[in-house]
């Protein structure tokens, strides 16, 4: 299971890379593995705000419908529209041109509550038990 080091995650297996005050956010290997080959992704719409830990986009696999929650709070400034007609990406490239959402973050210290990579695969070694 590959969990890179540069990123910071929540327990619903979300990840997210910090730039500055921007944020790119998408879900986790761990999280397509679970859910098997995703057909639909739901954005929500640039210059929306969302709450750390609110949903703010759904996830449609084969298997399930999953909610997509906010690791921090903020302003959506760019969605993965190439998402829109090709889902799969996030399946085969959930760190990289699977990447759901970019937001201005509102607040640095919600960062603070997000796992680190190491404590992240723990979390997983957990769940697969």
């Amino acid at each position: 299971m590959e969990v890179p080091k540069d990123l910071l995650y929540t327990l619903e297996h979300e990840w997210i890379r910090v730039n500055g005050k921007n944020a790119v956010i998408g879900i986790t290997q761990f999280a397509q593995d679970q859910l098997g080959d995703i057909v639909f992704v739901e954005l929500p719409e640039v210059g929306s705000l969302i709450e750390k830990e609110s949903p703010f986009g759904v996830v449609e696999s084969v298997k399930t419908v999953s909610d997509l929650f906010a690791p921090v709070g903020g302003k959506i400034t760019k969605v993965n529209k190439e998402l829109e007609t090709n889902p799969e990406i996030v399946n085969s490239e959930p760190f990289g041109e699977g990447w759901i959402v970019e937001i201005e973050l509102s607040e640095a210290k919600d960062l603070e509550s997000l796992l680190d990579p190491d404590a992240y695969t723990e979390q997983c070694e957990k769940e697969m038990e």
